[in-house]
């Protein structure tokens, strides 16, 4: 048999910062404007690497709105059905856009492939031109979601995909320059699939981390081993079991532990100093902590001595 000392929750409910949300409004109406204008002239120019980079940027208006309705529905409170609130939103954000962006890999990919086979004519000088105001849009675009990235993985990914835009526009620009110089048309496809290769490398590292995040994982910034020799080093903590960390959000994370502390009496102001030392050293704001004055096995629990 065991006893239960303290089972209380020491909560700093996280949030995206309302912040982030003016950069993401004001990146998704230059993009909109763009995306109108370089479909139009892509469409004028016959260019397939044009079509293909609007329809990019397309997808990352999708995302960029999603990312933005996340952050609205993760400030809303949590209820009688969802106790945790609707923090999870902006993880399933990420995990749409990531599987967004794969598919417009493959329609991409696929028209480019078609075009080497029977490569049309392409206005060079309107793809450069188009190509070019995209570098300033993207770059802009990118500038303003900088400041969230470290943050937020909805704004990390934002931000990834303008910058990774930004590249493509000037890639580009240079194929309207090659065929304006050589007149071989062969490079628009080739640069579509340029695209598409850039596209992957930015997003495979989101959709990895949103599926990680979407099965309970731990998020990648935080080590467990590190977290219980953290709490174990704390005076009076005997031993540390059942020990779960998951992200409620791409901006907020919990813990939930069982604390072996012999002198049940000193549970208070332990409690007080992890709950504090988990926000400030591991930015975890949702810490749950049960304190135990003696061993429980694992049987004992039914779950897990390690997460």
């Amino acid at each position: 048999m065991h006893e239960h000392g303290h089972h209380e929750h020491h909560h700093h409910h996280g949030s995206p910062k309302g912040r982030f949300e003016t950069p993401i409004v004001i990146a998704i109406v230059l993009n909109l404007v763009f995306v109108f204008i370089e479909g139009v002239f892509g469409w004028v120019a016959n260019s397939i690497a044009l079509i293909a980079d609007a329809g990019h940027n397309f997808s990352d208006v999708l995302g960029l709105m999603a990312a933005w309705g996340a952050m609205a529905l993760s400030r809303r409170p949590a209820g009688a059905r969802f106790t945790y609130g609707l923090g999870r939103s902006s993880v399933l954000a990420a995990l749409g856009n990531a599987v967004l962006l794969l598919v417009a890999c493959g329609a991409i990919a696929w028209e480019a492939l078609g075009r080497f086979l029977t490569p049309p004519p392409v206005a060079g000088a309107t793809v450069m031109w188009v190509a070019g105001a995209g570098i300033l849009v993207n770059g802009a675009s990118a500038w303003l979601l900088h400041a969230g990235q470290d943050e937020d993985m909805n704004m990390r990914a934002a931000f990834l995909h303008m910058a990774a835009d930004a590249a493509v526009s000037v890639g580009v620009v240079l194929s309207g320059l090659v065929i304006l110089e050589t007149g071989a048309r062969w490079i628009d496809p080739a640069v579509s699939l340029l695209v598409v290769a850039v596209i992957l490398w930015s997003s495979w590292g989101l959709l990895r981390d949103a599926v990680h995040l979407s099965l309970d994982g731990v998020p990648g910034n935080l080590d467990t081993v590190s977290i219980r020799q953290f709490i174990e080093g704390h005076r009076g903590v005997a031993e540390v079991h059942d020990l779960h960390v998951w992200a409620l959000s791409t901006t907020s994370v919990a813990l939930t532990a069982h604390l072996v502390v012999p002198d049940g009496d000193a549970g208070g102001k332990l409690l007080d100093a992890l709950s504090e030392g988990l926000r400030q050293r591991y930015r975890i704001d949702h810490a749950t902590l049960q304190i135990e004055q003696t061993v429980c096995s694992s049987a004992c629990t039914g779950t897990p001595t390690a997460a």
